[in-house]
């Protein structure tokens, strides 16, 4: 069986030892903030875009550093349906809240892992090892 990549981009932002996650409209999983690129966007055009749209608040380009790049199953997704994920960390203006497709957004623990994403939940495992979450 042949793998289906769905590439996406999304922000890794750490307060206070939690990680921010969103949770979508319809949805029961927790997910780093983020998205799809559209047509000819870069990766950094895509989190400044989706941030902006799922967060309410804007990135500062300079600050964008890359984190690392996820693969696992796509939550929802038939077996071999693989969600890649480019994770960036960046500085913004603002104080995020859920806007757009966002119902609700929150901080979490490493605790609460197993609420998470497949590629979420690998993002927290390499934010544990890094001692940056609780």
């Amino acid at each position: 069986m042949q793998k289906e990549f769905h590439d996406k981009v999304a922000l890794v932002f750490v307060r206070d030892e939690k990680v921010l996650v969103a949770l979508n409209r319809g949805n029961d999983t927790w997910y780093l903030p983020g998205g799809h690129r559209e047509a000819r966007e870069t990766d950094e055009q895509t989190l400044i875009r989706e941030i902006e749209e799922e967060l309410a608040v804007d990135i500062h380009p300079d600050t964008i550093q890359h984190f690392d790049t996820f693969e696992a199953q796509a939550h929802g997704s038939p077996t071999g349906s693989v969600a890649r994920v480019a994770c960036y960390s960046a500085a913004f203006d603002g104080e995020p809240v859920a806007s757009s497709e966002i119902v609700e957004i929150a901080f979490i623990s490493y605790a609460q892992r197993q609420q998470t994403s497949e590629p979420t939940k690998l993002a927290l495992d390499k934010l544990k090892e890094q001692g940056r979450i609780a």
